[in-house]
């Protein structure tokens, strides 16, 4: 059995241009030359709080032996904090503009060097590490094995019960998707992606990072989102894949049309979208202005992520969310009894395979249930004759903004801590550019200003509140 990086090594891929054996190769050797990582690692995980980067891909190899906590740049310090503790983490590997978004004494690797060199800054001292011995450093690679049973990442989700949960997954969960999305969506060593989505987000993990490196293919990284630097890179080439959430293709399709409304790129092949409904109406404006239809698919963090894709070599279903991947079974259950239900009747998605994760850190009694092998989505869905199946909803107590998964009870949570405050509702406001904004009614004595202050500092930055409505019967 393989680890993740390792696998991902094993293909010969490039992140920015820099080799996967020598990132991951370097993450190795960081483990070995610094004592005080060691030590601050004993018998606990590691976390990663990095955008888009090679240097990702070094943190994951040097968590070897542990699962690392996959930190979204965009949480605020009180959601790190809460993480870190909650997971039991003792080191973050992260870069100069990050660490101070850490809480104070937490032992920090410092990456910006990497994959040349690293600075360990624990309550020991700082050290610089010289990674250049990584050079020599060989690497026992496999392309067939299964992952390692053993946890590879944490990944904070599920808080509709108010407090996020540390979904645990295993390398062979995210080996597994990572071969899957391979072979769904044909890549291939000549594919280049341009990677947007963080990898602290699964999908951005696995469809836009670890499925390239495996077939062999490249990554480019752009740390901070820019429609405008995105379509540049695609007019004028050399990029093949694309990955986004419906709010990045509205965004790009903004900067296309006002550029006279086509895009002609040499190369872009593939577009995939996730993370939120995908209207049928911008997959056809996609494909009006590039000629490349927009494949959606769909996942969640507990199955490791995606387990449905409107596959490359079939047609290209607009307004479903696909057939299973590869190896993958999804069925649609009632969600009381738990049977499956025929074509054409509505129920719970449910998933089956090796890209079911292990549980939750914390138990996790108010997180999604795996009975019998199969994970409960917590979203209704119905199959179609043909084998897609169409999305119809949530039935879980959430919604999504710009992608990413939006819970009322932790913005309720975190709100009603706030001095003064006696009740809050949170709800989503339809929004077609971001699927949804946030909007918040407080009861309490405080102020529109006191709650805002309040939910910038607690929350991270795609669960702030648009509107804030505040009432004091007093």
């Amino acid at each position: 059995m393989t680890l993740l990086p390792l696998a991902a090594a094993a293909g010969g891929g490039t992140i920015d241009g820099i080799g996967a054996p020598q990132l991951v190769a370097a993450g190795f050797t960081l483990l070995q030359r610094s004592a005080p990582l060691v030590r601050a690692l004993a018998g606990r995980r590691s976390a990663i709080l990095l955008p888009p980067s090679p240097q990702f891909l070094t943190a994951l190899a040097a968590s070897d032996g542990r699962g690392a906590v996959l930190i979204n740049p965009l949480a605020s310090p009180t959601e790190i904090a809460f993480q870190l503790a909650d997971a039991g983490v003792g080191a973050v590997f992260t870069s100069q503009a990050f660490a101070k978004r850490l809480p104070g004494g937490m032992p920090v690797v410092l990456l910006d060097g990497a994959p040349r060199t690293a600075r360990m800054v624990s309550d020991t001292g700082v050290a610089d590490v010289d990674l250049g011995s990584h050079f020599g450093l060989e690497l026992a690679l496999d392309t067939d094995e299964p992952g390692r049973d053993e946890e590879c990442a944490v990944v904070y989700t599920s808080a509709m019960a108010g407090t996020p949960l540390g979904a645990i997954l295993t390398h062979r969960n995210l080996v597994a998707n990572a071969r899957q999305t391979v072979e769904a969506a044909r890549l291939t060593p000549r594919t280049s992606c341009l990677a947007v989505l963080p990898f602290s987000h699964l999908f951005g993990l696995t469809v836009t990072c670890m499925g390239p490196l495996f077939a062999g293919g490249s990554v480019t990284t752009m740390p901070r989102f820019n429609p405008i630097a995105a379509v540049d890179l695609m007019r004028v080439g050399g990029i093949s894949e694309f990955v986004g959430v419906p709010a990045v293709y509205a965004a790009l399709l903004s900067v296309i049309e006002r550029r006279g409304g086509q895009l002609d790129s040499p190369t872009l092949g593939l577009c995939i979208c996730g993370g939120a409904e995908l209207p049928v109406a911008l997959q056809d404006r996609w494909f009006d202005a590039t000629g490349v239809e927009l494949r959606q698919g769909y996942g969640l963090t507990e199955s490791a992520p995606v387990c449905l894709f409107n596959a490359v070599d079939g047609p290209n279903r607009r307004g479903t969310l696909g057939v299973p991947f590869p190896r993958c079974e999804v069925t649609i259950r009632d969600p009381q009894t738990r049977d499956e239900l025929r074509a054409g009747d509505a129920g719970e998605i449910c998933v089956r395979g090796d890209t079911v994760f292990r549980g939750y850190v914390r138990g996790g009694a108010h997180g999604l249930v795996v009975r019998d092998g199969w994970l409960g989505s917590g979203d209704r869905g119905v199959r179609r004759d043909d084998g897609s199946v169409q999305f119809l909803g949530l039935i879980k107590d959430m919604f999504t903004r710009n992608g990413f998964n939006v819970y009322p009870r932790e913005i309720e949570r975190a709100i009603g801590e706030l001095a003064g405050v006696r009740s809050v509702r949170a709800y989503a406001i339809p929004e077609p550019a971001r699927e949804n904004d946030v909007g918040v009614d407080v009861v309490g004595s405080v102020t529109e200003a006191e709650v805002r202050a309040w939910s910038e500092a607690r929350l991270s930055a795609y669960k702030q509140p648009s509107v804030i409505r505040v009432t004091d019967f007093e």
